[in-house]
């Protein structure tokens, strides 16, 4: 590279988006995803010794896949390409692999190839990396935002570590915040900015993990707030609001009020309030709340406020829970709201959780208590000789139903699940009293 090139692209540099002149250039600079990349863990360390083998970064927008590439890039002694699958082709690839075997023959230099969006490319196109991959003539990583189970081809993955990125909490996002501000070499330091805590934290909250959303919001409040009295640009929790379109509401997520609003959340759900459960959802997503505590709060809800009065309750949870995660907002608001108002007008009944406490406190009080003989484990030699005979097989019986005592003998009628008078719960009652009613002792 000559002067001019170099000049060239420090002045490109100089042109881009903040949030790409701020990506850090080695592994101390990057924030957060302390779960892959704290010291002594596999991806930091293959990072640090340079001998990454083929990975797929998975994680939704603005958690550092593209960054965590250019700090391999930046690290690595191989070749590095890079390209993204939504401008590039077949074409592209055979040019890459091609320059690849040159550089492994002539130079004895391994080539690692980024793909971003990886999972746009078309089956054939994905099929085409895998002889490459698989005999080390290209380290390949991928970049996807879809679950690379599902987009990706099987074989690639198989021969691929998949690392999960997760969104960034709103400290890793506060930290970038104040580095966007204060930076001089890569930030907006040199302009003479300043932003007050308040700011800050109402970026980091907002932003939903996604740090390009907050620097974004940082880049324009600077270049576009007026400078005050004492020469300054001051951004200010108004600016901020401004600059990302959201306003500030009242919900601390650390404080009481972050309490008091999931509080209020499941009591409406379980006091079949769609109309409060929904207002409170969009309360919390509106203060930044995290999708995965959300739809966690409502999977609990469906089994200890609705259980068997409705099974399905906790199915249609536990389906949104998913697809929240794996669709991610804005349109996770859909699907959470979804869960929600199904649980809240779903028919109630606590007999489930009344029933592992009562379960609970039977099993401290009487924590000695013995299986029966013929309920314990019969499939060995002897075990005859024990005692372990008796048991009758309810599938032998009319209605797949046969009187005999489970429980120890010291709490043999004790009762902990009782069915309400709601939902499926009627059927149950019912099923048990028919049973009962014909059974064959």
């Amino acid at each position: 590279m000559d002067l001019f090139d170099y000049m060239r692209q420090e002045e490109q540099r100089k042109e881009a988006p903040l949030a790409s002149r701020l990506r850090p250039k080695t592994l101390d600079g990057f924030v957060g995803q302390e779960h892959i990349l704290a010291p002594g863990k596999l991806l930091y360390r293959a990072i640090k010794a340079d001998k990454l083998s083929s990975v797929i970064f998975y994680g939704p927008p603005g958690t550092g896949k593209t960054t965590l590439a250019m700090v391999i890039a930046n690290t690595t002694s191989s070749v590095f390409e890079e390209m993204n699958a939504s401008t590039s082709g077949k074409k592209d690839m055979e040019s890459a692999v091609e320059r690849a075997k040159n550089n492994l023959g002539m130079y004895g230099k391994k080539t690692i190839l980024f793909i971003d969006e990886i999972h746009r490319f078309n089956k054939s196109q994905q099929d085409f990396l895998l002889p490459y991959v698989e005999d080390g003539t290209i380290i390949l990583i991928g970049a996807t935002t879809e679950n690379p189970y599902f987009e990706v081809n099987s074989a690639l993955v198989s021969r691929s570590n998949v690392f999960q990125l997760k969104p960034l909490s709103a400290q890793n996002i506060e930290e970038l915040v104040r580095r966007a501000v204060y930076d001089v070499e890569n930030g907006m330091g040199s302009l003479g900015a300043t932003i007050t805590d308040e700011a800050a934290a109402f970026l980091a909250n907002v932003a939903e993990g996604d740090a390009r959303k907050a620097l974004n919001a940082i880049e324009l409040g600077i270049l576009s707030t007026e400078r005050s009295e004492n020469g300054k640009i001051e951004i200010t929790l108004e600016v901020a609001e401004e600059c990302i379109q959201r306003r500030a509401i009242r919900y601390d997520k650390d404080g009481d009020n972050h309490y008091d609003i999931i509080s209020a959340f499941i009591k409406s759900m379980r006091g079949s309030d769609p109309d409060a459960a929904v207002y409170y959802l969009a309360k919390m997503l509106y203060g930044g709340e995290s999708i995965t505590f959300i739809a966690r709060r409502i999977m609990i809800c469906a089994c200890e406020d609705v259980g068997n009065a409705d099974p399905q309750a906790i199915q249609v949870a536990t389906s949104c829970a998913l697809a929240a995660e794996r669709v991610g907002m804005p349109e996770a608001q859909i699907i959470l709201a979804h869960a929600a108002i199904y649980v809240a007008t779903a028919p109630k009944s606590n007999s489930v959780v009344n029933a592992i406490f009562a379960a609970n406190d039977a099993v401290k009080t009487y924590s000695n208590a013995e299986v029966p003989p013929y309920l314990r484990d019969a499939h060995y030699h002897g075990s005859a000789e024990l005692g372990h005979v008796g048991y009758k097989y309810a599938h032998d019986y009319p209605m797949h139903y046969v009187d005999q005592q489970y429980l120890p003998d010291a709490i043999k009628d004790m009762t902990f699940y009782e069915p309400g008078d709601n939902g499926y719960e009627t059927d149950i009652k019912n099923w048990f009293k028919k049973i009962k009613e014909n059974r064959e002792d």
